[in-house]
């Protein structure tokens, strides 16, 4: 069989629920299915979801597309997950969960990283001796936002002891899945970023370090092995091949988080090329050639799912979930289903508002920022509404919130890879809206190429990963396997009015954080 009929069942696991795809190994999406998962979130930065929700979506999608059969059981030669980044789960030895995942929102474990990280001097909340141990191995740290895979584990330990005790392994969101796909303990170089335990100076040779693990106060043994994206973990187990349908021997490969699967979807692999994100969270990153760090807009050469390269990224926590945020509880329109394209219908009424919404400013921090602030209380808000502004005005606003945060993001990535950027590969929800795509266009000042079929990046990528793992292409091949259905280039006569919102919109988070701080401080657990 050619590459164009050989094809990869990928399972792109969101915050919102999973999409499972069949791919060829061309990038092409010859089919899909999609369940929706719950959220719950709880006092104090509680954001939590059931492992057994994702299994059975996963399973569930698998097996909606084998019955439908898009294409022959037998073109079917591998398997890859892409899942969200920093979302934790404890296993037993038997690989069942013991608790709630604690997902990338989770901001409990912020007291116990501030601990963890404090001391004399300080700079930003982080003591300066420890914070140069962390940064030089990891080229980063753990935020003092509390949302990263070592501040779930250090909450599980502290709050929960019985279910630390019995953890047999802490696995990311993407490792969960591939123990029940395979049945083994097992993470990718990459998925493992964020628990902040490993030394990442030598891109070839990335390992967990003991001294780190033996300042967090935290079991080593409790870190699952770690290998390649690209490498092939081992055949999908009998009684899933068969429950989902599909022949023994299929094998699946390690696979990558969100992040790095949508960059090889997006096509932007080679150094310096650089794509944006918008699902219901939103990021900006690109290929680097270099370790490095910036400590105080938390960008870091972090691991990719190619070998011996780094990436650097900006992510904001709300997005696209934005704008559902506005449909339901503010327009008052009612909850979009999964079939439906709310960014259609969100363009039909933000076009008819003007390039700067009249002066409507939308800041998306509804659950804080990351970056370029690691700020866990500042919150979004509807800025400057007056009698005569309009749900067009504030649909268009959101969006061009949302652009906004991205150009500050940019500002400070571009720095990191001491280049211009452009241009900008744009994937995922957001990137189906044409309106959307100029608005990014015209608030970032660079041309925007708007990936075909971009809600399917993050499958295509993992696609992509699992086809490198079988030998069957290069990741220096990817480029030409993406195809792109528009390119937007920046209106010169929005210049100015962007300008000055993008001056405005940092000087509402000046102005604000304070505010957010009296009104949104978690208080400090009693002994």
């Amino acid at each position: 069989m050619s590459i164009s009929e050989k094809h990869i069942l990928a399972i792109d696991h969101g915050t919102s629920g999973v999409k499972a795809c069949l791919v060829s190994l061309r990038g092409e999406v010859r089919d899909f299915a999609y369940v929706k998962t719950e959220i719950t979130f709880l006092p104090e930065g509680g954001a939590e979801q059931n492992p057994l929700d994702w299994w059975n979506a996963l399973i569930s999608t698998c097996k909606t597309l084998v019955k439908r059969e898009a294409v022959p059981k037998d073109s079917i030669v591998g398997m890859c997950v892409s899942s969200t980044f920093s979302s934790t789960v404890a296993v037993d030895k038997d690989g069942k969960h013991l608790m709630n995942a604690l997902t990338w929102m989770d901001s409990r474990g912020a007291p116990y990283v501030r601990e963890l990280m404090k001391g004399f001097p300080s700079i930003l909340g982080y003591g300066a001796v420890k914070a140069l141990k962390w940064v030089a191995k990891t080229a980063g740290g753990p935020t003092l936002s509390g949302k990263d895979d070592i501040a779930h584990v250090l909450l599980i330990q502290r709050e929960f002891p019985e279910i630390y005790n019995q953890t047999h392994m802490f696995l990311p969101s993407k490792d969960y899945l591939n123990l029940r796909l395979t049945g083994e303990f097992a993470a990718s170089f990459d998925s493992m970023t964020l628990f902040w335990m490993t030394d990442t100076r030598n891109p070839h040779d990335i390992r967990y370090d003991d001294s780190l693990i033996a300042a967090a106060g935290i079991d080593k043994n409790k870190l699952p092995p770690m290998f390649p994206s690209t490498h092939l973990l081992g055949p999908l187990l009998p009684r899933v091949a068969e429950e989902i349908g599909l022949p023994s021997g299929i094998m699946v490969a390690a696979g990558s988080p969100d992040h790095q699967c949508a960059a090889m979807g997006s096509g932007a692999v080679e150094d310096y090329q650089a794509h944006l994100y918008v699902g219901t969270s939103s990021w900006i990153q690109c290929i680097v050639p270099f370790k490095k760090t910036d400590i105080f807009h938390s960008i870091a050469s972090l691991p990719t799912s190619i070998p011996g390269k780094y990436s650097s990224v900006n992510e904001q926590d709300m997005a696209g979930g934005c704008l559902s945020l506005l449909v339901q509880n503010v327009l008052g329109i009612g909850e979009i289903q999964e079939d439906e394209n709310p960014f259609e219908m969100l363009t039909g009424i933000a076009q008819t508002s003007p390039p700067g919404a009249n002066n409507v400013i939308f800041t998306p921090w509804l659950n804080g920022e990351r970056t370029p602030v690691d700020d866990t209380t500042i919150r979004g808000c509807l800025f400057n509404l007056s009698r005569t502004s309009t749900s067009a005005d504030m649909v268009r606003a959101v969006m061009e919130g949302v652009a906004l945060n991205v150009r500050w993001s940019l500002k400070y990535v571009e720095k990191f890879a001491g280049k211009r950027l452009g241009p900008l590969h744009f994937v995922g929800g957001g990137a189906k809206s044409d309106l959307w795509c100029q608005i990014f266009a015209d608030v970032l000042n660079r041309t925007i190429r708007q990936v075909s079929d971009p809600v399917a990046a993050n499958a295509r990528g993992a696609a992509f990963i699992a086809a490198v793992g079988l030998g069957e292409i290069e990741f220096s091949q990817i480029p030409d396997l993406i195809e792109y259905s528009g390119t937007f280039i920046p209106n010169p006569e929005n210049r100015k009015t962007y300008d000055n919102l993008f001056k405005t919109f940092t000087d509402i988070y000046k102005a604000h954080k304070n505010i957010c701080k009296r009104l949104n401080r978690v208080k400090k657990k009693q002994d």
